[in-house]
Protein backbone atom coordinates (compact mmCIF):
# COMPACT_ATOMS: atom_id res chain seq x y z
CA UNK A 1 0.00 0.00 0.00
CA UNK A 2 1.11 3.39 -1.12
CA UNK A 3 1.24 5.87 1.57
CA UNK A 4 -1.87 7.95 1.61
CA UNK A 5 -0.87 10.77 3.79
CA UNK A 6 1.35 14.04 4.51
CA UNK A 7 0.54 14.57 8.77
CA UNK A 8 0.58 12.38 11.58
CA UNK A 9 -0.95 13.26 14.62
CA UNK A 10 -2.34 12.41 18.27
CA UNK A 11 -5.90 14.17 19.09
CA UNK A 12 -7.61 13.64 22.61
CA UNK A 13 -10.88 11.84 22.43
CA UNK A 14 -12.42 12.30 26.12
CA UNK A 15 -10.41 9.42 28.21
CA UNK A 16 -8.72 8.38 25.08
CA UNK A 17 -6.04 9.34 22.38
CA UNK A 18 -6.70 8.69 18.23
CA UNK A 19 -4.02 8.41 16.07
CA UNK A 20 -4.72 11.27 12.66
CA UNK A 21 -3.85 11.06 9.70
CA UNK A 22 -3.97 14.13 7.67
CA UNK A 23 -6.71 14.87 10.34
CA UNK A 24 -8.52 11.60 9.49
CA UNK A 25 -8.60 8.99 12.25
CA UNK A 26 -7.09 5.66 11.84
CA UNK A 27 -9.42 2.69 11.56
CA UNK A 28 -8.40 -1.05 12.68
CA UNK A 29 -8.80 -4.07 10.35
CA UNK A 30 -11.83 -4.30 11.29
CA UNK A 31 -13.34 -0.68 10.95
CA UNK A 32 -13.04 0.51 14.35
CA UNK A 33 -11.50 3.49 14.87
CA UNK A 34 -8.09 3.45 16.73
CA UNK A 35 -8.67 4.65 20.68
CA UNK A 36 -5.75 4.12 22.33
CA UNK A 37 -5.67 4.02 26.11
CA UNK A 38 -2.99 6.69 26.70
CA UNK A 39 -0.95 9.68 25.08
CA UNK A 40 2.59 7.53 25.39
CA UNK A 41 1.46 4.20 23.58
CA UNK A 42 -0.92 7.14 21.27
CA UNK A 43 2.43 8.81 20.63
CA UNK A 44 4.51 5.51 19.94
CA UNK A 45 1.80 4.42 17.14
CA UNK A 46 1.41 7.34 15.52
CA UNK A 47 5.75 7.30 15.34
CA UNK A 48 5.30 4.14 13.56
CA UNK A 49 3.21 5.58 10.96
CA UNK A 50 4.70 8.67 10.65
CA UNK A 51 8.05 6.50 10.26
CA UNK A 52 6.74 4.64 6.89
CA UNK A 53 8.32 5.52 3.84
CA UNK A 54 6.67 5.54 0.00
CA UNK A 55 5.41 1.73 0.09
CA UNK A 56 4.25 1.35 3.95
CA UNK A 57 5.24 -1.68 5.34
CA UNK A 58 2.29 -2.86 8.06
CA UNK A 59 4.09 -5.69 8.94
CA UNK A 60 6.95 -3.43 10.70
CA UNK A 61 4.52 -1.55 12.59
CA UNK A 62 4.23 -3.85 15.94
CA UNK A 63 2.92 -1.79 18.28
CA UNK A 64 0.03 -0.60 15.60
CA UNK A 65 -0.98 -4.37 15.19
CA UNK A 66 -0.93 -5.14 19.16
CA UNK A 67 -3.34 -2.54 19.24
CA UNK A 68 -5.32 -3.37 16.49
CA UNK A 69 -5.47 -6.97 17.84
CA UNK A 70 -6.67 -5.52 21.03
CA UNK A 71 -9.71 -3.55 19.66
CA UNK A 72 -10.56 -6.09 16.94
CA UNK A 73 -10.04 -9.44 18.90
CA UNK A 74 -9.48 -9.00 22.39
CA UNK A 75 -12.61 -6.83 22.78
CA UNK A 76 -15.17 -8.98 21.44
CA UNK A 77 -13.33 -12.39 22.79
CA UNK A 78 -11.34 -11.95 25.72
CA UNK A 79 -12.55 -15.02 28.30
CA UNK A 80 -11.14 -16.83 25.17
CA UNK A 81 -7.72 -14.98 24.98
CA UNK A 82 -7.40 -15.11 28.84
CA UNK A 83 -8.19 -18.70 28.55
CA UNK A 84 -5.83 -19.38 25.81
CA UNK A 85 -2.27 -17.60 27.84
CA UNK A 86 -3.65 -19.68 30.67
CA UNK A 87 -3.81 -22.63 29.19
CA UNK A 88 -0.12 -22.01 29.09
CA UNK A 89 0.50 -22.63 32.71
CA UNK A 90 -0.02 -26.61 32.29
CA UNK A 91 3.02 -26.83 30.00
CA UNK A 92 5.26 -24.12 30.83
CA UNK A 93 8.13 -24.02 28.96
CA UNK A 94 10.00 -23.05 32.33
CA UNK A 95 9.19 -26.29 34.30
CA UNK A 96 11.13 -28.78 31.40
CA UNK A 97 14.34 -29.61 32.58
CA UNK A 98 17.13 -31.25 30.84
CA UNK A 99 18.73 -34.21 32.98
CA UNK A 100 21.51 -33.90 31.00
CA UNK A 101 24.18 -32.97 29.41
CA UNK A 102 24.58 -31.00 32.52
CA UNK A 103 25.74 -28.28 30.94
CA UNK A 104 22.69 -27.49 29.27
CA UNK A 105 20.53 -28.28 32.66
CA UNK A 106 23.14 -25.72 34.30
CA UNK A 107 22.03 -23.44 31.71
CA UNK A 108 18.40 -23.90 32.27
CA UNK A 109 18.28 -23.67 36.18
CA UNK A 110 20.65 -20.49 35.92
CA UNK A 111 18.08 -19.04 33.68
CA UNK A 112 14.39 -19.79 34.47
CA UNK A 113 15.06 -20.72 38.50
CA UNK A 114 15.20 -17.78 39.76
CA UNK A 115 11.69 -16.96 38.05
CA UNK A 116 10.16 -19.54 39.78
CA UNK A 117 9.91 -18.20 43.29
CA UNK A 118 9.38 -14.28 42.02
CA UNK A 119 6.29 -15.99 40.48
CA UNK A 120 5.15 -17.02 43.79
CA UNK A 121 5.70 -14.50 45.35
CA UNK A 122 4.31 -12.15 42.82
CA UNK A 123 1.28 -13.88 41.50
CA UNK A 124 0.87 -17.06 44.31
CA UNK A 125 1.54 -19.44 41.10
CA UNK A 126 3.90 -22.66 42.45
CA UNK A 127 4.52 -24.72 39.49
CA UNK A 128 6.02 -28.44 39.87
CA UNK A 129 8.72 -29.37 37.51
CA UNK A 130 9.84 -32.24 35.89
CA UNK A 131 12.84 -33.95 33.98
CA UNK A 132 10.78 -36.90 32.76
CA UNK A 133 9.24 -36.93 29.24
CA UNK A 134 5.72 -36.92 30.05
CA UNK A 135 3.55 -34.23 30.89
CA UNK A 136 3.83 -32.57 34.74
CA UNK A 137 0.66 -32.21 36.49
CA UNK A 138 0.14 -28.54 37.77
CA UNK A 139 -2.29 -28.28 40.76
CA UNK A 140 -5.92 -26.80 40.55
CA UNK A 141 -4.54 -24.23 43.11
CA UNK A 142 -1.73 -23.16 40.64
CA UNK A 143 -4.24 -23.25 37.47
CA UNK A 144 -6.46 -20.90 39.32
CA UNK A 145 -3.31 -18.50 40.00
CA UNK A 146 -2.85 -18.18 36.93
CA UNK A 147 -6.28 -17.72 35.97
CA UNK A 148 -6.93 -14.81 38.22
CA UNK A 149 -3.15 -12.94 37.45
CA UNK A 150 -3.86 -13.16 33.78
CA UNK A 151 -7.58 -11.28 34.36
CA UNK A 152 -6.22 -9.10 35.94
CA UNK A 153 -4.96 -7.34 32.35
CA UNK A 154 -7.33 -4.98 30.56
CA UNK A 155 -7.51 -5.87 26.68
CA UNK A 156 -4.52 -3.59 25.70
CA UNK A 157 -2.18 -5.09 28.04
CA UNK A 158 -4.21 -8.73 27.25
CA UNK A 159 -2.75 -8.72 23.19
CA UNK A 160 0.74 -7.99 24.45
CA UNK A 161 0.71 -10.55 26.97
CA UNK A 162 -0.78 -13.05 24.19
CA UNK A 163 1.90 -12.65 22.06
CA UNK A 164 4.94 -13.07 24.63
CA UNK A 165 3.64 -15.97 26.14
CA UNK A 166 2.62 -17.81 22.75
CA UNK A 167 6.28 -16.71 21.44
CA UNK A 168 8.02 -17.29 24.17
CA UNK A 169 5.79 -20.79 25.26
CA UNK A 170 5.46 -19.85 28.92
CA UNK A 171 3.28 -17.69 30.70
CA UNK A 172 5.65 -16.85 33.61
CA UNK A 173 7.94 -15.61 30.68
CA UNK A 174 4.89 -13.61 29.80
CA UNK A 175 4.25 -12.39 32.92
CA UNK A 176 7.76 -11.36 33.85
CA UNK A 177 7.87 -9.55 30.55
CA UNK A 178 4.36 -7.47 31.61
CA UNK A 179 5.44 -7.05 35.18
CA UNK A 180 8.62 -5.35 34.07
CA UNK A 181 11.08 -8.48 35.81
CA UNK A 182 12.93 -8.79 32.71
CA UNK A 183 12.61 -7.64 29.04
CA UNK A 184 11.75 -8.86 26.10
CA UNK A 185 15.21 -9.78 24.94
CA UNK A 186 15.84 -11.65 27.81
CA UNK A 187 12.61 -13.78 27.62
CA UNK A 188 13.13 -13.89 24.06
CA UNK A 189 16.42 -15.63 24.96
CA UNK A 190 15.11 -17.95 27.89
CA UNK A 191 12.63 -19.04 25.59
CA UNK A 192 15.52 -20.17 23.14
CA UNK A 193 17.78 -22.02 25.81
CA UNK A 194 17.50 -25.44 24.17
CA UNK A 195 17.66 -24.69 20.49
CA UNK A 196 20.54 -21.80 21.54
CA UNK A 197 22.63 -25.31 22.79
CA UNK A 198 21.63 -27.22 19.68
CA UNK A 199 22.86 -23.98 17.01
CA UNK A 200 26.37 -24.13 19.26
CA UNK A 201 26.98 -28.14 18.82
CA UNK A 202 25.46 -28.45 15.53
CA UNK A 203 25.52 -25.02 13.93
CA UNK A 204 22.21 -23.30 12.58
CA UNK A 205 20.14 -23.14 9.39
CA UNK A 206 19.61 -19.49 8.12
CA UNK A 207 16.00 -20.67 7.88
CA UNK A 208 16.44 -20.63 11.50
CA UNK A 209 18.46 -17.65 11.65
CA UNK A 210 15.82 -15.15 10.62
CA UNK A 211 12.83 -16.89 12.31
CA UNK A 212 14.95 -16.08 15.68
CA UNK A 213 15.19 -12.56 14.49
CA UNK A 214 11.79 -12.15 13.53
CA UNK A 215 11.17 -13.78 17.03
CA UNK A 216 13.03 -11.26 19.22
CA UNK A 217 11.43 -8.37 17.00
CA UNK A 218 8.08 -9.35 18.02
CA UNK A 219 8.81 -9.89 21.48
CA UNK A 220 11.30 -6.80 22.23
CA UNK A 221 8.35 -4.97 20.24
CA UNK A 222 5.64 -6.07 22.49
CA UNK A 223 7.66 -5.74 25.70
CA UNK A 224 7.63 -1.94 24.95
CA UNK A 225 4.57 -2.27 23.89
CA UNK A 226 3.49 -3.93 27.81
CA UNK A 227 5.61 -0.80 29.10
CA UNK A 228 3.54 1.80 27.31
CA UNK A 229 0.28 0.35 28.51
CA UNK A 230 1.34 0.77 32.18
CA UNK A 231 1.81 4.60 31.15
CA UNK A 232 -0.40 7.17 32.94
CA UNK A 233 -0.17 10.18 30.98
Amino acid sequence: MKRFYKSVGVAAEENEFSVRLDDRPVKTPAKNQLLLPNSLLADAVAAEWDRQPEDIDAHSMRLTRLANSAIDRVTEHRQAVIAEIAGFGDTDLVCYRAAEPASLAKRQEEGWGPLLPWVVERHGIELNITTGLLPVAQSDGSAKAVQTAVESFDVFSLAGLHLVTSACGSVVLGLAVADGRIDGATACELSLIDETFQIEEWGEEPEATKRRAGLLEDVTAAAEYLRLCKAVH
